[in-house]
């Protein structure tokens, strides 16, 4: 075993695994529940929620360049409170809610598989999930790079929604130009924080990267300003081409407009969902079995997960029990994702992730890359608020 994971990522890399995460199988599904809140203000909506996010990837991009390791957020949180045990706990619930995600997720995408090819979906799930945990531990170039290429397919397709949208006749409401509902508006940015949440994996990658103090902020940055003109940009058109409402009421939104826009069928979509699910499954194991290596090198019961392999370069073990968990996690869970459940421990997990840069800046305030003191305070008003609207009515 080794002591040292291989540094094989650059930057190009690093920020199409980040914008692949943050995209992800959700937004085929978000723009619709969005339109229903925002209505034709949806693109304002994802980008004041790109707004919200932006402090905490910032505080994120000055903790990597300060402790550029696997497992991030538990070094920052555990050098920030000075507590090693909190520290502990934020790495278990990363965990936790990194495999309950790539579980639901992957229930998720084998729905969508089994509706093009009739096959039982136990099957598919097991035969996938091995597949994709096999991907996972045979190497980090070999990963991010599928991983990668998932993303470009992903990519071309929000693409090509929001072509087909531009170029359609737009709908009714969108000519009527009605002005926001700013209740509707705020509770829908609620929503699409939800979306952006990814950015924080890609710390996890940090004894992996290529300079990483340099690489690691400008990939956080570079993932959260294109997924955010990609997800204004898609819902501009979805709420251009198709009434909010009925937008609101489908459970394939976008594939509603394309077959509205063009008039012709939109299965690709779903397969394209299904590849989104993928990618999103593959970069949680990855995540994951990162995290599960800063714990053991902290904990004697939990040393096992230290360990990495001489031919891989990967944390084996870490790979091995995430992939298992994430397989018999969607083999026993309903469809329902519950998502809100792992948002609000992401959340809790930036507000403490802020408070420590705070702490640390107080403390120590130089770092190889910084940024001003205003913009983790800002970070802790704007998560505590998403925090408060996650546990409110109706979310």
């Amino acid at each position: 075993m080794t002591e040292a994971l291989r540094r094989r990522i650059g930057l190009g890399l690093l920020t199409a695994y980040g914008v692949g995460v943050m995209v992800g199988a959700g937004i085929y599904v978000l723009v619709g529940i969005v339109a229903g809140e925002a209505g034709i203000w949806s693109p304002l909506a994802f980008l004041l929620a790109g707004i919200v996010a932006l402090p905490s990837a910032l505080s994120y991009a000055e903790l990597t360049s300060r402790m550029p390791e696997a497992g991030g957020e538990i070094a920052f949180v555990e050098n920030g409170f000075q507590k090693r045990w909190l520290g502990m706990i934020v790495g278990f619930a990363i965990v936790v809610g990194g495999m309950i995600s790539a579980a639901a997720v992957l229930r998720g995408g084998v729905g969508y598989f089994v509706t093009l090819v009739p096959v039982a979906d136990w099957a598919v799930i097991v035969l996938a999930g091995l597949a994709l945990t096999l991907i996972a531990g045979i190497g980090v170039l070999e990963s991010l790079s599928l991983a990668a290429l998932i993303t470009v397919v992903e990519v071309l397709g929000l693409v090509a929604v929001s072509w087909a949208g531009l170029w359609a006749e737009p709908s009714a409401e969108w000519s009527a130009g009605v002005g926001p509902h700013w209740g509707g508006v705020l509770g829908a940015v609620a929503l699409c924080f939800f979306a952006f949440i990814g950015f924080e994996d890609l710390e996890n990658m940090a004894e992996e990267v290529r300079d990483p103090t340099r690489t690691l902020p400008r990939a956080i940055l570079l993932a959260l300003a294109i997924t955010a003109v990609l997800y204004a940009l898609v819902s501009f058109s979805a709420v251009r081409t198709v009434s909010p409402v009925l937008l609101g009421q489908s459970e394939q939104p976008l594939a509603l407009v394309w077959e509205t826009a063009t008039g012709k069928s939109a299965g690709f979509l779903s397969a394209i969902a299904v590849v989104a699910a993928i990618n999103g499954v593959l970069a949680q194991i990855v995540m994951a079995s990162r995290v599960l290596l800063g714990l053991g090198r902290r904990s004697v019961l939990m040393s096992p997960f230290a360990t990495i392999s001489r031919r891989t370069g990967t944390p084996l073990v870490g790979t091995g029990v995430v992939g298992v968990v994430v397989i018999a996690g969607a083999l026993a869970l309903p469809v329902a994702t519950l998502a809100e459940a792992t948002a609000a421990v992401l959340l809790a997990v930036f507000l403490l992730v802020n408070t420590a840069l705070i702490l640390l800046k107080l403390r120590q305030p130089e770092a190889p890359f910084r940024v001003p003191l205003w913009v983790p305070v800002a970070g802790v008003i704007l998560t505590l608020g998403a925090l408060l609207l996650t546990s409110g009515p109706g979310l």
